[in-house]
C-alpha cells in the first residue's frame, strides 16, 4: 500500500514524498482513512511505528480549510513531555510546508508573554503539556471552545507521570462536539477507563500485542555485581565499537556520576535529564543529533517521543521500576523498520523488576556475558551478591575498616578463648543482690553543707568624704 492509497491530498503526498517515506507503517495505513472521515479513534501500537503521522498528517488536510479566531486554537494536541511537545511541531512544519496552518508550541521553560503573543493571533495547532496550558487557561489567555479536534497521545505515560487529573480538567473545557484521537504505547485497566469517557464510538486500532517491542530490536541482558556496571558498560561500549547511544539511568543524581566517570575514561558523554533548562535540553539533543558527541545519558525524559534517525544502541545502565518503562526505552532504536540492540544491565536486586519485564514482552531477554570482567555472571545464571574482600575499596571509594576489624575477630585462634581465665564472680544484673534504696543525700552529705555559716554583721564602714576645694572661694 501507498499513501496515495489513504485518501490524503496532494499537497500532503507531495510533502511526503520529499521525506523519502514510500509505504505507511500499519498504524499510519489503518489510522489516517478513519481520522479522515471525522471517526474517534484509539490507537494502540509500539514506540517507533509511526503514531505522530498517523495523526498530524490527515489534521493538516482537515485544517486546511478555515481560519483560527484569536485565543480560541482550532485544534489540541496534548504531549507529556516537552521533547516529545517540539517534535511533534517539527513534524507539522516537515508535512505541512504546502499550507499555512498556524502552530503554537505551550511548553515550560519559555516565557509566558511570547506563547501569549501567538495565541492572540490565532492558532491552527496548538501542541501543549498539561500544566502549561492550564495555566494560560486560568488566567484567561486561552479558550478552548473551539477545538474541532482533540488528540491524547502517549497517553499511558501521561498517567506515569500524574498528569490525568490535568488531562480531565482540559478534556472538560473542549466542546464535546469534537473529534477525539488517543494513542498509547499501553493500554491498562485506568487509560481504558479514560477512552470510554473520552471517546464516542471510536474505532480500535491496534497494530501490535500492548506494550510489545518492535520486532527490530535485538534485545540483551548481562548479569553482573553493583560495584561491577560501570565497569561492565565501559567493556560492553568497547567491544561493540558504540559510537552512539542512548544510556537511561534510573535517578538524576546518577546520570551526572555515570556521565562524569565515563568522560574521565575517554567516552564522549554528556547528560539529558528533567532539572536542566528547556534551551540546555533542546541544545543538548540537537549536538546529540549532529553527532558532536556519541553518549547521551539521560533520565526517561527522553523515553518518549525522542526520534534520532539510525540510532544503533540502547543502553539501559539501570532495569525500570515499571516494565512498560522498558518498552519505552529500547523503543528509541530499531525505529522506521531499521534494526537496533538493546543491553541492559542488571544486578541479583533487579530479580523482581526482571521478571515482571518478561512477563509484559512474553518472552525471555537473552543473557550475554561482559568482555574482560574479572567477576561476570554467567549467560542465564542469576547474579549472586559476592562478599565484597577484607579491606577492598567500597563503592564510595572508602576502605572497609569495619570489615577489617570484623575480619580480625574472625581470624582469632579459638583456642585463646579457652585460654583465658574462667570469670571468678558472675556479673550478670540477674545474680546481683538488691542494693538498699537511697532516701534523700543518705550518709553522703557534702562537707561544704556541714560547715557553719557565720550570720555576724560586718561592722559597716565609715564614708569617705570627698575633699574640698580649699581653693574655691577664691
Amino acid at each position: 500500500m501507498s499513501f496515495a492509497e489513504l485518501g490524503l491530498s496532494e499537497a500532503i503526498l507531495q510533502a511526503v514524498s520529499d521525506t523519502g517515506y514510500r509505504h505507511p507503517t500499519p498504524i499510519q495505513a489503518q489510522a489516517i482513512p478513519v481520522v479522515l472521515q471525522g471517526r474517534d479513534v484509539l490507537g494502540c501500537a509500539q514506540t517507533g511505528t509511526g503514531k505522530t503521522a498517523a495523526f498530524t498528517l490527515p489534521m493538516i488536510d482537515i485544517l486546511a480549510a478555515g481560519q483560527p479566531k484569536a485565543r480560541m486554537p482550532r485544534s489540541l494536541i496534548l504531549e507529556p513531555t516537552r521533547e516529545l511537545a517540539a517534535q511533534v511541531a517539527e513534524n507539522f512544519a516537515t508535512y505541512g510546508k504546502q499550507h499555512n496552518l498556524t502552530v503554537a508550541l505551550l511548553i515550560g521553560g519559555v516565557r509566558m508573554e511570547e506563547q501569549n503573543a501567538l495565541i492572540d493571533r490565532g492558532v491552527d495547532v496548538l501542541i501543549a503539556t498539561p500544566g502549561r496550558l492550564l495555566d494560560h487557561a486560568q488566567n484567561g489567555k486561552l479558550l478552548l471552545t473551539g477545538i474541532k479536534i482533540l488528540v491524547i497521545d502517549e497517553a499511558d505515560r501521561m498517567l506515569d507521570m500524574g498528569f490525568i487529573p490535568d488531562v480531565e480538567k482540559i478534556v472538560d473545557l473542549t466542546p464535546p462536539l469534537r473529534q477525539t484521537l488517543f494513542f498509547s504505547a499501553t493500554m491498562p485497566p485506568e487509560i481504558r477507563r479514560l477512552a470510554d469517557r473520552f471517546l464516542h464510538n471510536p474505532k480500535e486500532i491496534a497494530v501490535a500485542p500492548p506494550a510489545s517491542p518492535a520486532e527490530t530490536v535485538d534485545q540483551s541482558l548481562a548479569l553482573v555485581h553493583e560495584r561491577d556496571k560501570r565497569q561492565a558498560l565501559r567493556a560492553l561500549l568497547a567491544s561493540h565499537n558504540v559510537s552512539s547511544a542512548l544510556i537511561f539511568c534510573n535517578r538524576k543524581k546518577d546520570i551526572g556520576v555515570l556521565t562524569r566517570s565515563l568522560q574521565r575514561h575517554g567516552f564522549k558523554a554528556e547528560a539529558l535529564h528533567g532539572d536542566m533548562s528547556q534551551p540546555a535540553r533542546t541544545e543538548t539533543l540537537e549536538r546529540f543529533r549532529r553527532g558532536e558527541f556519541g553518549l547521551l545519558v539521560c533520565s526517561d525524559v527522553a523515553a518518549r517521543g525522542l526520534d534520532i534517525q539510525g540510532l544503533p544502541f540502547v543502553f539501559l545502565f539501570d532495569v525500570p521500576m515499571h516494565p512498560e518503562d522498558y518498552v519505552h526505552r529500547i523503543g528509541r532504536t530499531g525505529r522506521a523498520g531499521m534494526v537496533g540492540r538493546s543491553i541492559t544491565l542488571a544486578t541479583h536486586d533487579d530479580a523482581k523488576f526482571l521478571a515482571a519485564i518478561e512477563r509484559l514482552i512474553r518472552k525471555p531477554i537473552d543473557r550475554i556475558a561482559v568482555p574482560g570482567l574479572a567477576n561476570e555472571a554467567k549467560p542465564g545464571v542469576p547474579a549472586m551478591a559476592a562478599p565484597v574482600p577484607v579491606g577492598a575499596e567500597t563503592p564510595s571509594g572508602q576502605d572497609d575498616r569495619r570489615g577489617r576489624r570484623r575480619g580480625r575477630r574472625r581470624d582469632r585462634d579459638p583456642r585463646e578463648r579457652d585460654s583465658r581465665p574462667p570469670r571468678t564472680e558472675d556479673r550478670s544484673r540477674r545474680n546481683r543482690e538488691p542494693e538498699p534504696a537511697v532516701v534523700g543525700l543518705g550518709d553522703h552529705v557534702p562537707a561544704f553543707l556541714l560547715k557553719s555559716i557565720n550570720l555576724k554583721k560586718r561592722p559597716e564602714e565609715p564614708e569617705e568624704k570627698e575633699p574640698v576645694d580649699e581653693m574655691a572661694d577664691d
